[in-house]
């Protein structure tokens, strides 16, 4: 592929264009802090991240899945599978992962503080989706590509999945109304908004279920599935107990989140 950051570059602004009009055309959930506040700060947070990562990590996913197709590294370069069954697999494996990561980051007390600052967002929209701290992208990067060479995951899977990864993120965390029938039957596949939502839930047993990103078939399958929060989605409290504040929403504040008690 010549050029796979052109490609995530088109689906992300044509997924930012769509998922803002949904939000703008149809909202869910009345919003508590000024918009404008909020995604100023966590789109400095997201180019921070990116910048971070850039400079930090010369390395990235796709480059390690090209290395390891060239070197026979990894599970699925030992094996001869056709292309189609091999993506298929590959984006299986690697959404799995995702999942299994996230969980990680939900029950160890030192990754929580930094995936916190996800979760202290108090609105939740499609910004929050890219939202974390830059520590945690960098891990979270490190992460993949381990999992990337020890699987053998081809290089087309890794830029297929990124692209759905990023979709994913900002459709699941738009504030923007899915009709009950047409959420009731996506829902079964992938990730919603509504069931995604949850997730941002003040309640702290409705803030460790439903860390699906893409497929929602992993919550189903290892019981942290919640279909509704428990106060419904129009009277829900979104965020943390802590950082509170409308001043948290600011990138400074933001960036030590992780080190500060509230």
């Amino acid at each position: 592929m010549a050029n796979p950051e052109l490609v995530r570059l088109m689906f992300f602004i044509l997924t930012f264009v769509l998922c803002a009009t949904w939000e703008w055309v149809l909202p869910k959930k009345s919003l508590t802090q000024s918009k404008w506040v909020r995604w100023i700060n966590n789109i400095a947070l997201i180019s921070l991240s990116s910048a971070l990562v850039s400079i930090l990590l010369p390395v990235v996913a796709y480059q390690a899945a090209v290395y390891s197709a060239q070197q026979n590294i990894g599970l699925l370069n030992q094996i001869s599978l056709p292309i189609t069954p091999t993506l298929i697999f590959s984006i299986l494996l690697l959404d799995l992962a995702i999942y299994c990561q996230h969980v990680i980051f939900h029950r160890i007390p030192i990754l929580w503080r930094l995936h916190q600052v996800h979760h202290a967002d108090q609105d939740i929209d499609m910004t929050t989706g890219s939202r974390f701290h830059p520590i945690e992208i960098i891990l979270s990067m490190l992460i993949k590509i381990v999992i990337v060479m020890s699987l053998g995951i081809p290089a087309t899977a890794v830029v297929i999945f990124e692209v759905i990864l990023n979709v994913s993120a900002m459709f699941n965390h738009s504030n923007a109304r899915l009709y009950m029938p047409v959420d009731k039957a996506m829902r079964k596949l992938i990730v919603t908004p509504d069931m995604h939502r949850v997730h941002h839930s003040i309640i702290v047993k409705e803030t460790h279920s439903n860390f699906g990103f893409f497929l929602s078939i992993w919550d189903r399958l290892f019981k942290t599935y919640i279909a509704q929060p428990s106060l419904g989605h129009d009277e829900m409290t979104i965020g943390l107990p802590k950082f509170r504040t409308t001043r948290e929403q600011w990138l400074d504040k933001i960036l030590t989140q992780p080190f500060r008690k509230g």
